[in-house]
């Protein structure tokens, strides 16, 4: 028999895809779209609804497919993979895969979502809303479960693999989600590496091996401008927001430039802020209040605070231009 008399024609190819059944992944069409509510370089998420048994409501987060020339993306195919092994309540639960069947109308090509449960808000949204007020009680209740489900991810040990991650720098993003609590706006946020090296600087000082052990041996250090100068400035720039001198003093912790000296989940935990009155409260009386969803995608952009003014105008001064080249942002 010859190689060709066995090779399927393209009618038959594109046959065989329309009616391949794949194996635990269920067609999209069980869920009803309701509305889109986030989008960015990750893709998009929507609220949808289960049409039969429950009538759930999930989130859909679709697969980016577009660019993809060698199948499923391998770094959708790692989120999936961690997901399914964090089972956490403050971890986000991934329901199941599934995905559009496979016609001409879209060229054969699936489209794949990963199903998610359901929050009514994000806390972006939230923080947007002036009508929404966090008492203090409430902010500790947020930044716990926050650094809970950051403690569970970092005993589970299952991105130590990758060489430009670690535990610090989520510990460093959950520091500028707390200052967020009470300044209402990301409080450094930079369009460029550089812009945002420059608002590092001025709130936490300057790079030097002084505060950072051996910060000039790496890499890219002599190959950026690096702002000179600076001192150290959490305390006296946050404390006209942040009136806890606990919650100051877990600031400075979780905003250290050197990720040796920078607290882990568990010490955060066992912080004095956590341990004294008032006392982390539910949240679910405050968001009863709030019977309509926020989301970030929703709302009109937040109006940056007096710390982001300040900020910009140092930034201004400083920054030189800057080519287009592409810049990913540091955080």
């Amino acid at each position: 028999m010859s190689t060709s008399s066995t090779m399927l024609s393209l009618a038959d190819k594109q046959k065989y895809i329309e009616n391949y059944d794949f194996p635990y992944c269920d067609e999209s069409s069980k869920y009803e779209k309701v509305t889109k509510i986030g989008q960015g370089t990750f893709g998009e998420v929507f609220k949808a609804r289960e049409k039969k048994s429950t009538k759930k409501f999930v989130a859909l987060k679709k697969v980016l497919m577009e660019n993809e020339k060698e199948g499923f993306p391998i770094t959708a195919l790692r989120e999936i993979r961690i997901l399914q092994l964090l089972k956490h309540e403050n971890v986000v639960n991934l329901i199941e895969i599934c995905r559009t069947k496979a016609t001409a109308q879209n060229r054969y090509r699936s489209t794949f979502y990963l199903v998610f449960d359901f929050c009514e808000h994000d806390l972006a949204g939230l923080l947007s809303n002036i009508n929404v007020k966090f008492n203090l009680g409430e902010i500790k209740k947020v930044m716990q479960q926050l650094l809970n489900g950051l403690y569970y991810i970092h005993s589970n040990k299952l991105l130590l693999g990758d060489r430009n991650y670690g535990p610090p720098v989520d510990m460093w993003g959950a520091g500028c989600i707390m200052a967020e609590m009470w300044t209402r706006s990301p409080i450094m946020q930079g369009a460029t590496e550089q812009q945002q090296l420059i608002l590092i600087s001025q709130l936490c000082g300057s790079f030097t091996n002084d505060v950072w052990a051996d910060v000039e041996n790496l890499e890219l250090f002599h190959k950026m401008e690096l702002p000179m100068g600076h001192k150290r400035k959490v305390r006296e720039r946050l404390r006209p927001y942040v009136k806890d001198p606990h919650g100051i003093d877990l600031l400075d912790y979780l905003l250290m430039l050197d990720p040796k000296k920078r607290i882990d989940a568990d010490t955060a935990l066992n912080h004095d802020f956590f341990w004294t009155d008032p006392m982390p409260c539910d949240l679910s009386k405050m968001l009863s209040q709030h019977t309509q969803s926020m989301f970030e995608y929703l709302t009109p952009p937040r109006r940056p605070g007096h710390i982001r003014h300040y900020q910009q105008q140092m930034v201004n001064m400083q920054a030189k231009p800057q080519d287009n080249s592409y810049q990913d942002r540091v955080y």
